[in-house]
């Protein structure tokens, strides 16, 4: 009953990073926004949960764990409900600000809630779990969105998050055990404050930089100003204050198999995001795909993602991790491989089978990689651990999408400009096609298609050769002992 609160709170959290999404338009025309202003719903949540991801292990300390998760559940839902009454631009901001802040502990919570209450040899299959939830959200987001949007309103892609609060709501209060806050952290004002402004920094510059054209505006160069210069003061302060008294415990980066853990949970973010980021906007630009069938073809991947999960969370612990991440990310290759070899013309099957597989390989990737990451992580710090381990995945989101958003403007302006130079005077038959104002637009519609859909492959070929570069760093995660004794923390069992 505990892990099936827990997942409930976890999902609704994951879904909502991306169910507002294909609803944006909707609201756009409800709220009386610009295109512009609209984008803010989105920046304003994944901001705000940034920023306040890191509080997670400081709260847990002060409060207890169960406090800050009934208080989370809780303000995430009442935040939903006030973006659902939402009926301008700046109460939506607000709404969605408030659920950033509060939804931000949701998921380090449930994944250091799992590792407590299940034994270490069934870790495996707890982190299975806690997958599935974290990694299916974000899949069907955009599916259950768009639904949602067509079939009722957009107010009800927040009004759906009401039953599953209060359910996760009722069944943390039921069944986790509260326990007394051990209370020795400090609270480091300089250094949340300094972290905080990095990361607000940072995801601003990421989230609005392709718009403002990168550093062509003076907001890209403040951003990065900004970034530089709190990032700077952050470790140079963390740096020189003693341990258990700065806002981050460094700690945390003597655990070889954590800081590696961190790398790759990095570069899984960044792939599964960019990836998921471009397969429905490619489908909608140049196919013509409507979004809710752009959402259905792309949604099996969760099914792969569903089946690699329930396999690998027994394998865990009786088979080398490095194996098993070794064959995620090799499956997880194969199937951006595929996907360079996209066209124009795509049956649905060319779409849905490709993601399949990359569900298969990122799911054999997420569990052993939790597990190795965690393994040898006393119970103490998981808190703060589960919570940078979050944050870095979603920096790695917010990262891989700007990159391969931009990589996709530069290159189909370059691959246009190379395919308009073939066309030429001396083509009589073009020339007559071209005798007309509506001839000539036709045909640089379809080149600005044929530049679009090569700029696609290459975000495609960008992911597999950074995927296979990472599998050689493997070998930086050592496998935890099987001889280390079995430790079970009953801080949250009844």
């Amino acid at each position: 009953m505990i892990t099936v609160s827990i997942m409930l709170a976890t999902i609704i959290q994951a879904l909502d990073g991306t169910i507002a999404n294909v609803a944006l338009p909707h609201m756009q025309g409800s709220l009386s926004a610009s295109q512009d202003q609209i984008t803010w719903v989105l920046t304003s949540f994944i901001v705000a949960a940034a920023i306040a991801t890191p509080l997670t292990g400081w709260l847990c300390d002060r409060y207890g764990q169960k406090n800050i998760f009934l208080t989370s559940v809780a303000g995430f839902t009442i935040a939903s409900v006030l973006c659902g009454l939402s009926g301008t631009l700046s109460e939506i901001v607000i709404a969605r600000l408030l659920q950033g802040v509060f939804g931000a502990a949701l998921v380090p919570l449930s994944q250091a809630t799992l590792l407590d209450i299940n034994p270490r040899e069934k870790h495996g299959s707890a982190m299975a779990v806690w997958g599935m939830g974290v990694m299916i959200g974000p899949i069907l987001g955009p599916t259950l969105g768009g639904w949602l949007t067509d079939s009722y309103d957009w107010r009800w892609v927040f009004f759906i998050n009401i039953p599953i609060g209060a359910m996760a709501f009722y069944g943390i209060w039921r069944y986790i055990r509260q326990t007394d806050a051990p209370r020795k952290m400090k609270f480091d004002a300089f250094g949340f404050a300094t972290l905080s402004l990095a990361i607000g920094a940072l995801q601003m510059l990421l989230d609005r930089g392709e718009q403002n054209d990168w550093f062509s505006a003076t907001e890209t160069w403040v951003e990065a100003i900004i970034l530089a210069l709190s990032f700077a003061w952050f470790v140079a302060h963390t740096a020189t204050r003693p341990a258990g008294k700065s806002f981050f415990d460094y700690r945390l980066l003597k655990n070889a198999n954590y800081v590696s853990g961190l790398l790759f949970i990095f570069i899984v973010g960044l792939v599964l995001f960019a990836t998921r980021a471009l397969t429905p906007s490619m489908l909608q630009s140049l196919m013509g795909y409507p979004a809710k069938i752009a959402g259905l073809v792309t949604a099996p991947s969760g099914i792969g993602t569903m089946i690699a999960m329930m396999m690998v969370g027994r394998l865990v612990g009786k088979v080398d991790l490095r194996l098993l991440l070794g064959i995620g990310f090799a499956i997880t290759a194969f199937s951006l491989w595929q996907m360079t070899r996209y066209t124009l013309v795509l049956s649905q099957s060319d779409i849905v089978w490709p993601g399949v597989i990359q569900g298969l390989g990122l799911g054999l990737v997420f569990v052993p990689l939790s597990a190795a990451t965690f393994a040898t992580l006393s119970p103490e710090m998981r808190a703060e651990g589960t919570a940078i381990y979050s944050l870095i995945r979603n920096i790695g989101s917010s990262i891989g999408i700007a990159l391969v958003q931009t990589l996709l403007v530069r290159n189909t302006q370059t691959v246009h400009a190379s395919l308009t130079d073939h066309i030429t005077t001396t083509n009589p038959a073009l020339l007559d096609n071209l005798a007309t104002p509506q001839a000539a637009a036709a045909l640089n519609n379809e080149i600005t298609r044929q530049a679009s859909m090569i700029a696609y492959v290459d975000d495609f070929w960008l992911m597999f050769i950074l995927t296979l570069c990472v599998i050689p760093l493997l070998m930086l995660i050592r496998p935890p002992a099987k001889s280390a004794p079995v430790t079970v923390d009953h801080a949250a069992m009844d």
